[in-house]
């Protein structure tokens, strides 16, 4: 079992940044792949980026490419995401999620293959 909760939400404006945390415990946390998705009003869950369980490959959407970064610290359990360049469009609650993976280098990015969710950090961008 995983257990994630996210950190770092909240109100900025158009251009500025944002930093998500999303802190992990359970004793599987090191095999797991990692992503984050965000859902806006109305709309379906989408992937946005993901960490493989090395951290050594990243697999973002093309919509966030050279805007955000995901990164992840096993020795501390936690997964960021750092958003800069924000934009109205990005407005959305967002999510942390994490899939037991069997190798090291895999990224998942299918909302269905992950195995764990946070509850959650709305992220609004005033434009």
């Amino acid at each position: 079992q995983v257990q994630l909760v996210e950190s770092g939400g909240g109100l900025v404006q158009a251009g500025g940044s944002l930093r998500l945390s999303c802190a992990a415990s359970g004793r599987t946390f090191r095999r797991c792949a990692m992503g984050y998705f965000r859902q806006a009003p109305g709309k379906e869950r989408e992937f946005v980026a993901a960490v493989s369980w090395s951290g050594g490959n990243t697999y973002y959407t093309d919509s966030v490419k050279g805007r955000f970064t995901i990164s992840r610290d096993n020795a501390n359990n936690t997964v960021y995401l750092q958003m800069n360049s924000l934009k109205a469009e990005d407005t959305a609650v967002y999510y942390c999620a994490a899939s037991e993976v069997t190798f090291p280098y895999t990224v998942v990015a299918g909302v269905y293959d992950y195995d764990y969710w946070g509850q959650g950090t709305q992220v609004t961008v005033s434009s």
